[in-house]
């Protein structure tokens, strides 16, 4: 594995990482009020076509942490659906 690829997994890893707690607050308190809506499916398209452009390019640093990061946030709008 080379620095570049190291530099984009830690890169990716922090950018990810950075959702857990907003998620973990949301799941706490049961509440989601402060979180807009339109920009969590603003920014989960987004997110998904970056997916999709790192599987075009097989970059596995851009598939893991865009991955991951859809993950953290469609929980995020579940969880935003859920306590609403």
């Amino acid at each position: 594995m080379n620095s570049i690829t190291i530099l984009g997994l830690v890169a990716g890893t922090l950018t990810t990482l950075a959702f857990l707690p907003q998620l973990l607050k949301i799941w706490q308190t049961k509440s989601a009020k402060d979180i807009s809506f339109n920009t969590l499916i603003i920014f989960n398209i987004g997110i998904f076509l970056w997916l999709i452009y790192g599987i075009y390019l097989n970059a596995l640093p851009i598939i893991l942490a865009n991955l991951f990061t859809l993950i953290f946030n469609m929980i995020i709008v579940w969880l935003k659906i859920r306590y609403k």
